[in-house]
């Protein structure tokens, strides 16, 4: 949803220094604390998402994106690690909806594969039918631990470097035609 959906400014190093996670993921590192230490970082995590949440935007084109896949009569599934209270406060604001929608509550996280594989079994979808649309290393990382081989990534920075198999799109629109050869 960050970063895909919707524009949403984190400071990705701060948190992390703020958190200590010593270069781990942030969700593992705090799930494998111990209490009270792990509800005093979640307090935090919780404070900057909620914060960054507060004034996100959605995404130039997809409001328009999301009507042609809905045209084009794609199921589609909103991923993500953020919190279902983020989560719900910006379908909301941008009414936005999506077939099915998994946050980190569900105990399944990127970059494990477990999320991509558990919507593929609810929506009753084959690996080879689906495409993911994500903006990070833990988008590639999941899908391709899920084994599914069409992955967009949507970033404005050139440099971002992935193996093959990921085919990167500045825009939404650009995406947009990209999906629509694919389907």
């Amino acid at each position: 949803m960050d970063g895909t959906v919707v524009d949403v400014a984190y400071n990705w190093k701060r948190i992390k220094q703020e958190l200590q996670t010593q270069g781990e993921p942030i969700l593992s590192y705090i799930q494998s604390l111990e209490e009270p230490e792990r509800s005093r970082k979640w307090t935090i995590l919780e404070r900057y998402e909620a914060e960054a949440t507060a004034h996100a935007t959605l995404k130039e084109g997809m409001e328009s994106f999301l009507a042609f896949l809905k045209e084009m009569k794609v199921k589609t599934a909103l991923v993500t690690n953020n919190s279902r209270k983020n989560v719900a406060f910006l379908l909301d604001k941008f009414r936005l909806n999506f077939d099915l929608v998994l946050s980190r509550e569900a105990g399944l996280w990127k970059p494990s594969g477990a999320p991509f594989l558990f919507v593929l079994e609810k929506l009753g979808i084959e690996k080879k039918q689906c495409c993911i649309v994500g903006d990070s290393h833990f988008d590639v990382n999941a899908a391709k631990d899920a084994g599914i081989e069409c992955i967009f990534i949507l970033a404005h920075e050139k440099k971002m470097n992935f193996s093959s198999g990921v085919e990167m799109v500045q825009t939404v629109k650009e995406l947009e035609k990209k999906i629509s050869y694919v389907i």
